[in-house]
């Protein structure tokens, strides 16, 4: 396998640059020891800590949830976009094993951003779905998932919502033991899927604590309950198969009928990945203060669509078509993290950075030939104060940088190399008055966007604003509702594109004049929490003007469809419902009983439906827990998605039975987890409706999943 690293330089440089302050920062702190919190990264007691808006548990994030635990250790697979999409509301990309990201609400790509601690990946995820999230799930703390109107304190591009994976590698706590560590180990048998992670705190003195992580997962192509191309691209393939035997073209019939009757394994879907990081913090009374360091090198394959070719016209002098190797893609990103905080009296209890710089790589190879390379260097930096809770109300006020310097140079590069930078000031408030919460939050972006190679230059001003009210008749019962005016600036890939695209087998055009899309929303809520009695409703409305999109123009360039980016009025409109209830104890085990489900609608007014939307999802499990063995069996249905754009086409439903099973074999206080788990049990064939490649890369058959989670 092929595989490239990137220059240290710019990346040293930065981190020179942000330990330099780190001692005279450390100084004003308070030398008494900071006590371990009783939620903390090292004995977590359970709940949801929401980390990314730096304020805790405000009422405005009604639509927060999370994975952890034995639960993310169970669920955890390549992409993180995989790991997320038994929660309300989530469904995934599923590009390929090696890429696949969320998608929340219905919405993906620029609509969704994904963080890493409240920063932006910075990689080139968001540019097309067959690049990876450089984000590896088994050395995670947590993963959250916010959604609504306070999303927009991350960029009114967030529209659709956020998702928060929490690493360790600037700790948040000093371990109260000489070390402490956390490993998982898995296997997988649909992909012969091996993976080990693992992290290590040390503290160093009373406040200072160093971290080392690192992980490995390889697998290899994915095994299918069937065959591999949906039933449409078999009868396509079969009519060539007929065609060119009557032309006497033996070789490519065979080449079609074989394509037809594929199945049992994906071909071009093995993934290779690893990631090794470090941090060091200081943590005191007055303050903390922390950097890291990290790598993240992953390769993986990418199917390809019968009948598709990368069009590169002729090799000079060949008289022919170029011949072309499977493509697979190889992905390198250094990056550096900085975080600190200063605790302060009076008005402000603290103000907070979060930094983070990163090089980024990704060489797109077809055989053994370099194809496409994509560069993006990024920085990204927010800057908060936070309010001291006074009579009821408290927020955080605060500013947002990023820059992103992109590039793709080769064959397939559809956008010219091109440059953004985005400067955000926010505020997000909250007060409540007896049974009654009101919380507010607004946002200014300047934006702009530019390109030297084509010579223009566009600057945006978006505005954005949320307001929520909520009344709490008892502690066990929320109703509630947001409403948001949002806006986001275009992506460049929307105003510059102007070429092959080959992940969504397309010739995009983008649109350099266009405006900044705009949307008024809501949502109104309920919830219900006892110890036995869990209960969640949400329903949400989004109305758009100038909604960016591209569609088909019925033309075709480089034996390619033409698809142009245009604006159009659009509106979303769906629900998600969640539920868990104790029904039954006896003996150590309590019965558990849960569900959800949801269900988005999108329409473009005037065009029809808006593609790769997710189609009603029903999950409904049951549970034994005890402190020591948990035993789990779950049904997950998904109904037809026939509501499809032109050049979409229609979505089978299915249903996946899976079942699991941990067991504490110490004791639930020894820190060993082991667990096993059968997912898709009869082994049907299921295509995700959100997916580019449902047609010809169908998700993964019955697969056997064994885990060994350790923390010390």
């Amino acid at each position: 396998m092929r595989r490239t690293l990137l220059p240290l330089s710019s990346t040293l440089s930065l981190a020179t640059a942000l330990l330099a302050p780190l001692p005279a920062l450390a100084q004003q702190a308070d030398q008494a020891e900071q006590p371990v919190a009783e939620d903390d990264d090292f004995h977590r007691n359970g709940g949801i800590i929401v980390t990314a808006p730096f304020v805790r548990d405000l009422s405005i994030l009604a639509g927060t949830s999370e994975i952890s635990g034995d639960t993310l250790a169970r669920e955890a697979r390549a992409q993180i976009g995989d790991a997320l999409t038994k929660l309300p509301g989530v469904s995934a990309t599923s590009f390929s094993p090696g890429a696949s990201r969320p998608v929340l609400r219905g919405f993906q790509g620029e609509r969704i951003r994904v963080l890493t601690d409240g920063i932006g990946t910075i990689d080139v995820s968001n540019t097309s779905p067959d690049h990876g999230v450089t984000v590896e799930p088994i050395i995670l703390d947590r993963i959250e998932v916010l959604r609504g109107p306070a999303v927009l304190l991350f960029g009114g591009q967030a529209v659709g919502g956020a998702v928060n994976a929490i690493d360790k590698r600037i700790p948040r706590e000093v371990p109260e033991e000489p070390f402490h560590l956390d490993a998982l180990a898995t296997y997988g048998s649909a992909a012969d899927e091996r993976s080990i992670g693992a992290s290590l705190d040390v503290p160093l003195t009373s406040k200072l604590v160093l971290h080392l992580d690192g992980s490995y997962r390889k697998s290899d192509d994915l095994e299918v309950g069937g065959f591999v191309l949906s039933p449409g691209l078999r009868a396509q393939q079969r009519e060539i198969a007929a065609e060119e035997r009557a032309e006497g073209n033996l070789e490519e019939a065979a080449e079609a009928e074989e394509l037809a009757g594929l199945r049992g394994r994906i071909p071009n879907t093995g993934t290779e990945t690893y990631s090794f990081g470090g941090g060091l913090a200081y943590i005191g009374e007055g303050g903390s203060f922390g950097i890291s360091g990290s790598y993240y090198n992953s390769l993986y394959g990418v199917p390809e669509r019968p009948g598709a070719g990368h069009a590169h016209g002729e090799e000079e002098g060949a008289g022919g078509e170029e011949e072309e190797g499977p493509v697979t893609i190889g992905l390198d990103q250094i990056k550096v993290d900085f975080r600190g905080q200063v605790n302060l009296p009076g008005f402000f209890e603290a103000l907070r950075l979060r930094a983070a710089y990163a090089d980024f790589k990704q060489t797109e190879f077809e055989g053994d030939e370099v194809g496409t390379v994509f560069r993006n260097n990024g920085i990204e930096s927010r800057l908060e104060l936070v309010q001291r809770e006074r009579g009821g109300w408290r927020g955080a006020s605060g500013v947002q940088y990023v820059h992103r310097d992109f590039s793709a140079i080769g064959a397939e590069a559809f956008v010219p190399p091109n440059t953004t930078d985005q400067v955000g000031i926010f505020t997000l408030q909250e007060v409540r008055f007896g049974n009654i919460e009101l919380e507010g939050a607004g946002r200014f972006d300047r934006v702009v966007v530019k390109s030297q190679d084509v010579g223009v230059e566009r600057r945006f001003n978006s505005y954005s604003f949320a307001a929520g009210l909520a009344y709490i008749p008892t502690e066990k019962l929320r109703i509630g509702i947001n409403l948001n005016r949002a806006q986001r600036a275009p992506a460049a890939e929307e105003l510059f594109s102007n070429g092959p695209h080959i992940a969504t087998q397309a010739f995009e055009i983008g649109n350099p004049d266009f405006t900044t899309e705009k949307s008024w929303g809501g949502e109104a809520y309920i919830r219900y929490s006892t110890p036995d009695v869990n209960l969640s409703l949400t329903g949400f409305y989004n109305r758009f003007d100038d909604f960016i999109i591209d569609v088909p123009t019925g033309l075709e360039e480089d034996e390619l469809p033409v698809f142009q980016f245009i604006q159009n009025d659009a509106k979303y409109y769906g629900v998600e419902a969640e539920a868990s209830v104790v029904f039954a104890r006896a003996g150590n085990f309590k019965f558990v009983a849960d569900g959800v489900a949801d269900y988005v609608h999108a329409s473009l007014d005037g065009l029809g439906p808006v593609p790769r939307i997710p189609p009603l999802r029903l999950l409904g499990g049951l549970e034994a827990q005890s402190d020591a063995l948990n035993l789990r069996a779950e049904v997950e249905w998904f109904d037809d998605q026939q509501r499809n754009a032109n050049f979409e086409t229609p979505t089978e439903g299915f249903t996946l039975v899976n079942a699991s099973a941990s067991w504490k074999p110490f004791g639930p206080s020894r820190g060993v987890t082991l667990i096993a788990s059968a997912n898709n049990i009869f082994d049907v064939v299921g295509r995700r409706a959100s997916s580019f490649t449902k047609d010809f890369a169908p998700l993964g058959g019955r697969d056997f999943r064994i885990s060994a989670r350790f923390s010390f």
